[in-house]
């Protein structure tokens, strides 16, 4: 495939992933707080508009790209599916559903474009500030019509800092801590808000040690499309082999060169 034809290809799928999110923004926002919600055997929530938009975006995506594979935590049941396609997509319906079901916007639609792999482009829709963040590898990062791009910062007690809770009991004692006693901590409840606020400037950094794959990485496309990096400390998941329900958390900080290096310093030791 010449370069040109790359670049086509990715143009196509860019298009087509911000227009398959936009099409499910009426349905969110009219659920916003409004349906039933179940719990999954993880003992994280559910309900059935995330079921409502994984089908909708994918089935959309299937369309126009059947040589894609689309991956999302709502559909997929059983063993590990394999990642053999050029490009694949990983989508959360709903980031933040605890906020979702009861009615607090602080929650997401999170696409990610996938080729071999690694993330080479988000899509995320911000329900709180009703605005479409996309960005990726050579495009820059767009919060809505205005171009953004990260943070540049060290750590310090002004820092705002996205931290996730709670922690598996146990793990990575003392992180906590060393985080909130250095800086300011945000906690909104949703991990793909929390790293695009990084990719767009609106937060320096961030620490997390209780997400998969399918949280974080549209997310991820976008804070590296944006100058800055996520630095995985435990359990990174790409290049992405296998999309595994039951894949470990990962552990990363996330910013500016110099604030990883600053969060990371500033975590205490752990084994993972």
């Amino acid at each position: 495939m010449s370069e040109s034809t790359d670049h086509s290809a990715l143009d196509q799928r860019i298009a087509a992933a911000r227009a398959a999110v936009l099409r499910q923004v009426p349905r969110l926002n009219a659920d916003l707080g409004n349906v039933k919600s179940d719990w999954k055997t993880d003992g994280s929530r559910v309900t059935e508009t995330d079921l409502a938009i994984s089908r909708g975006i994918l089935d959309e995506l299937a369309e126009a790209f059947p040589e894609d594979q689309g991956f999302s935590e709502e559909l997929m049941a059983g063993e590990p599916i394999s990642v053999t396609s050029r490009y694949c997509w990983v989508l959360d319906p709903i980031d933040g559903t605890n906020n979702f079901a009861v009615g607090l916007a602080q929650c997401a639609i999170s696409l990610a474009l996938l080729e071999h792999g690694h993330p080479i482009y988000g899509v995320i829709f911000d329900v709180s500030r009703q605005r479409l963040m996309h960005g990726g590898r050579g495009r820059g990062v767009w919060n809505g019509e205005e171009e953004v791009s990260a943070l540049q910062s060290r750590l310090d007690r002004s820092s705002k800092v996205g931290f996730h809770s709670p922690r598996e009991e146990g793990r990575y004692p003392g992180h906590g801590e060393a985080i909130v006693a250095r800086c300011k901590v945000r906690a909104i409840g949703s991990s793909a808000l929390h790293l695009a606020y990084v990719a767009a400037g609106f937060l320096d950094g961030v620490v997390d040690h209780n997400v998969k794959v399918w949280d974080i990485a549209a997310a991820v496309a976008m804070v590296q499309a944006g100058g800055a990096e996520v630095r995985f400390l435990a359990h990174n998941p790409f290049p992405l082999r296998r999309f595994d329900l039951n894949m470990p958390a990962s552990l990363y900080v996330a910013g500016g060169t110099r604030m990883c290096s600053d969060l990371e310093a500033a975590l205490p030791p752990f084994g993972t």
